[in-house]
């Protein structure tokens, strides 16, 4: 379905919260919405891992690595993403391998880049409400992203 989040920011506004500025787009979809849903991690991807091997049903996945310097995508978990069917990843962290990422037809933002990949630490969370770049994301809320930005509603809107 065709949108633009200005669009949308001035038919709803203030139902939807405006992400700040910070994200850039590493995936070839540069348009995508859905669902959110949300995972917490410390430097540690294995569950964002085991999320993105299951059924995406068209959602996408808010990831709050508070901002850890090391890649918390590549373009493994971006192939996981599409084989299922996954619209769009949200990192507040970092990704790599952005020369394939880049080809992958699911929506892609982060931070910016690290060739690190992420260490193993601790198990993440899946399910728990995350704050960064000024907006509240809760699981089940609506995300939109376009070139414009990124917005979040409570309630689909379109």
């Amino acid at each position: 379905m065709a949108f633009q989040t200005a669009d949308l920011c001035d038919a709803f506004g203030k139902k939807v919260q405006v992400v700040q500025p910070g994200l850039q787009s590493y995936g070839s979809i540069h348009t995508c919405s859905g669902p959110i849903v949300t995972v917490s991690l410390d430097e540690d991807n294995g569950t964002l891992v085991k999320l993105l091997q299951q059924e995406g049903k068209g959602r996408v996945v808010v990831v709050d690595a508070k901002g850890a310097y090391c890649a918390i995508v590549g373009d493994t978990l971006m192939g996981y993403a599409e084989k299922n069917d996954w619209r769009g990843i949200i990192v507040n962290g970092y990704v790599r391998d952005i020369q394939h990422t880049r080809i992958i037809p699911v929506g892609l933002w982060a931070l910016g880049t690290c060739p690190m990949k992420s260490s193993k630490k601790s198990e993440g969370i899946i399910g728990e409400e995350a704050a960064f770049l000024g907006v509240i994301f809760h699981p089940g809320d609506m995300l939109y992203a376009d070139s414009d930005g990124i917005i979040v509603s409570q309630e689909a809107l379109i």
